[in-house]
């Protein structure tokens, strides 16, 4: 498996309503230091199964790279699954960043 479908495999995993950052993807997946490789990665996911739009930056900042039909995209598929945001526009990361209860690989 390649490094990006490490990525997407983990991916997949994260629930809706939940979201996890660049730097934990990589951290699950054995590669710390590498979150900018998974940003490049979700950027350039064409698989409809990888929810890539549930991943943000490590301050809950969504991407305009998944704002493709108009601005706010990420955001408004993170609020319908009922994913919260603080004042400044940012994912509440304390309720609602994925916490893995057993070894996602």
């Amino acid at each position: 498996m390649s490094v990006f479908g490490v990525f997407y495999a983990i991916v997949r995993q994260i629930p809706a309503g939940k979201v996890a950052t660049y730097g934990q993807i990589a951290r699950l997946a054995g590669m710390p230091r590498c979150a900018r490789t998974v940003g490049y990665a979700m950027a350039g996911c064409q698989d409809a199964t990888v929810p890539c739009h549930r991943v943000v930056d490590r301050f809950g900042g969504t991407k305009a790279c998944f704002d493709t039909h108009s601005p706010g995209t990420q955001r408004a598929l993170l609020e319908a699954e009922g994913v919260l945001f603080r004042l400044d526009g940012t994912v509440d990361l304390e309720r609602c960043q994925w916490a893995p209860s057993v070894s996602v690989l």
